[in-house]
């Protein structure tokens, strides 16, 4: 709104690809949340439990929402509160990696509580790589510290001689070969 108006002059095409760019380059950024599901029942058993908890915690470390949904059939459809103990357990066994983003409801026959991550995703996969790049960087260490044990223990001595060939030791002594 100056006085005396001002343009400016430029190449549209140029400016339509910077645009471009830029857009492409908030699209990489940005995060999208994914949700997971669980799916559990009732009468669980212990070692089952731990395996879907462990399921749970990988989804929830990767930066992920998580979904769990307790399946109740027959009798059990009259005893919800099993599964909201069981809902609540878990809720407790994973509270330092993320937080009940909604409270367990029952929801016809299943009863449904969604889990959400206290890390960003885009933070969940910054760490990941650098854990990722250091264990890459142990085991080429291992690896170094092997070479190097071999390659001592082969310049400290004379290598082993092979052992002499003869007969096979499994074929039976009385029949001549």
């Amino acid at each position: 709104m100056a006085r005396p108006p001002v343009c400016k002059l430029m190449d549209y095409g140029k400016f339509r690809y910077e645009t471009a760019q830029k857009a492409r380059e908030a699209r990489r950024n940005q995060s999208n949340v994914i949700i997971k599901e669980m799916k559990l029942r009732p009468k669980i058993d212990s070692h089952d439990y731990e395996t879907k908890k462990g399921h749970v915690v990988r989804f929830l470390k990767g930066g992920d929402k998580v979904k769990i949904t307790i399946m109740f059939r027959g009798r059990e459809q009259h005893r919800p509160e099993l599964g909201f103990r069981l809902l609540q357990r878990l809720a407790d066994d994973v509270e330092e990696l993320g937080f009940v983003e909604s409270s367990p409801k029952q929801d016809g026959r299943n009863m449904i509580m969604v889990l959400g991550p206290h890390k960003k995703k885009a933070d969940a996969r910054v760490e990941a790589e650098a854990e990722k790049a250091t264990r890459a960087a142990e085991r080429a260490e291992a690896v170094a510290d092997e070479r190097a044990e071999r390659d001592a223990a082969h310049a400290a001595g004379p290598v082993a001689q092979k052992k002499a060939r003869g007969r096979s030791e499994n074929l039976d002594p009385e029949i001549e070969a």
